[in-house]
């Protein structure tokens, strides 16, 4: 308890010194808190664009759809099964599509897209089509004739909602699938390839162009936490029969995984730079506070005070120094982090047009995981740890006499 309180003391000899080592191990903390939130706020938004909001975080699939995905491949809802996901707490929805392709026809023109039956209230919590809607209106039940269809095809096709738009296709089992739907509401989607050829129908009516009676080619799950993925696949996959085969987010967007590693590693780099700069910048404390105490300690050795305990009050206050800067850090960024996951950056422009090829919304969302900042806290606590080998070394090599002489 002595030398805690001597080490408190001897952190507040030099206020300068120390006031100034602190704001830099605040301002380490902030910036370097920032840019992960920033980051790991981007991926979040990476994932939840790709996955959380059009595929699910999980998908449940026949055997061969995987690597086959075909309307050939697809499983038979079973009741049953539907209404066990629905108990599972880990799970926020359970959501059946069927998905395929098929030529859209106006008037006068044609194009290629993706034609998704959903069910149109479990739809609601995944891809969202309800709040998409810029004009017209959304399904009111599974079986009704009509469409939704995506701004950028409606304009390429000419239509507005009333107007009636055929699709013509391939069905179960190479049955004909063809007809023709009035179209009920036109949606906007913030991702460009979406916007430009997507089609929404009614599970049912899906299931009838299609040919594909109570048939879905996979059944979406929806997690509360995704970070839950894992956990949720391992619990279900022992559930299931031999003819169905459960996948997380991961396995089917493989390409996901890697642009984010490959992201994450320029951020790793960023990171490094500034743990260097502080880390030297608490080294450089530390030996202005040696060289500044060189008498003092060599005065202490020689009336026989441990160099150990010596060490240990220089660590203390290595530690104290850290620990309130580190907690200043917290308490500084916390606001900042909520502020801009409340108020995203957005970019407009160019630069917001380049981020729309590249299926993103033109914002980012800083992350609020707690994680992020205990994370942050705790590297720069260790590098004051490491740092602290040096006095210890130092104070072992020590001698009291050239200390007093200097």
């Amino acid at each position: 308890m002595l030398y805690l309180k001597l080490a408190w003391r001897n952190i507040w000899r030099n206020k300068r010194r120390t006031l100034i080592t602190m704001i830099s191990v605040i301002m380490a903390v902030l910036f370097s808190s920032l840019m992960a939130s920033m980051q790991q706020g981007q991926y979040d938004q990476m994932i939840n664009n790709s996955v959380g909001s059009f595929s699910g975080h999980i998908q449940i699939q026949g055997s061969k759809y995987f690597d086959d995905p075909i309307l050939d491949n697809s499983i038979e809802v079973d009741s049953t099964l539907i209404t066990n996901l629905k108990k599972n707490p880990l799970l926020l929805e359970v959501i059946p599509r069927i998905e395929s392709y098929g030529l859209i026809g106006g008037d006068e023109k044609t194009k290629a897209g993706m034609v998704l039956g959903i069910d149109f209230k479990a739809e609601r919590t995944l891809s969202k089509p309800n709040e998409k809607i810029i004009s017209g209106e959304y399904f009111t039940s599974n079986s009704e004739n009509t469409l939704l269809i995506s701004e950028g095809l409606a304009s390429y096709l000419e239509v507005a909602v009333g107007d009636s738009v055929v699709i013509l296709s391939s069905g179960y089992h190479g049955v004909s699938a063809s007809g023709i739907f009035p179209v009920k509401g036109i949606m906007k989607f913030g991702i460009p390839e979406l916007n430009k050829a997507m089609v929404y129908l009614p599970l049912e009516t899906a299931q009838k162009l299609y040919g594909a009676n109570n048939l879905v080619t996979y059944i979406s799950l929806l997690a509360n936490n995704p970070k839950d993925v894992n956990e949720i696949v391992s619990e279900i996959e022992p559930t299931l029969g031999k003819d169905y085969r459960i996948y997380g987010w991961q396995t089917l967007m493989p390409e996901l995984i890697q642009a984010i590693q490959a992201d994450r590693g320029s951020g790793y780099i960023i990171l490094l730079v500034l743990y260097i700069i502080v880390g030297f910048g608490i080294f450089g404390t530390v030996l202005m506070m040696i060289a500044e105490r060189r008498y003092e300690f060599g005065v202490l050795i020689a009336i026989g005070t441990s160099r150990m305990r010596l060490t240990s009050m220089i660590i203390m206050e290595m530690l104290s120094i850290t620990i309130f800067g580190t907690l200043g850090g917290i308490i500084i960024s916390l606001p900042a982090i909520f502020y801009f996951n409340i108020n995203p950056l957005r970019f407009s422009g160019d630069i917001a047009a380049s981020i729309e090829e590249y299926g993103m919304e033109p914002f980012i969302r800083f992350s609020t995981d707690p994680e992020i900042l205990f994370i942050q806290a705790g590297i720069i606590l260790v590098i004051s740890l490491v740092i602290s080998i040096y006095p210890i070394v130092h104070m072992r090599k020590l001698k009291a006499v050239e200390a007093m002489r200097h």
